[in-house]
């Protein structure tokens, strides 16, 4: 569903968190961008958590407490013109107390993250993971996107209760 009022949900505590009814895994959801003729269909495909460092270096550089949470994404422009964005920039993770984390396009263990920037023809598709890292305790409410590095008014909400 687009983005309404974000309501408190209670939190989950499972490895791979599959939503279920409107706004879960595997609705697409049309979002439009600032300029004419951006168009994109965004769907939540699955949500990973906990997700583990990709590599020997990340978990050294890992604090004892960082939780990695992955969301994978399918992108397809839909739209008359080229789509040039950042898909961590324009993912946001929410939890049950209303905080909400910013994208990042942090490797894990969850599969392909999007490169920094991803440029997409009409027509064509993308798909890849964006990670976010929420306390340990944090109850995992939505995952929101926006086109143009999330600033678009037009959000995508995929509620995760």
């Amino acid at each position: 569903m687009r983005l309404g009022a974000v309501a408190g949900a209670v939190g989950l505590a499972v490895p791979v968190l599959l939503g279920a009814g409107p706004g879960g895994s595997g609705e697409t959801i049309p979002l439009r961008g600032l300029e004419p003729g951006e168009q994109l269909d965004v769907t939540l495909m699955r949500v990973v958590d906990p997700a583990g460092p990709a590599s020997v270096i990340a978990v050294s550089d890992a604090k004892a407490d960082d939780r990695l949470v992955a969301v994978r994404f399918r992108l397809e422009n839909t739209g008359a013109v080229v789509y040039k964005d950042s898909p961590a920039a324009c993912a946001h993770l929410l939890d049950s107390a209303g905080r909400r984390f910013e994208g990042t396009d942090t490797a894990t263990t969850a599969g392909t993250a999007f490169p920094d920037t991803v440029t997409l023809d009409p027509g064509d598709t993308a798909e890849g993971f964006v990670t976010f890292s929420p306390p340990q305790d944090a109850g995992l409410a939505a995952v929101q996107f926006a086109l143009n590095g999330g600033l678009s008014d037009d959000v995508g909400h995929w509620s995760l209760s």
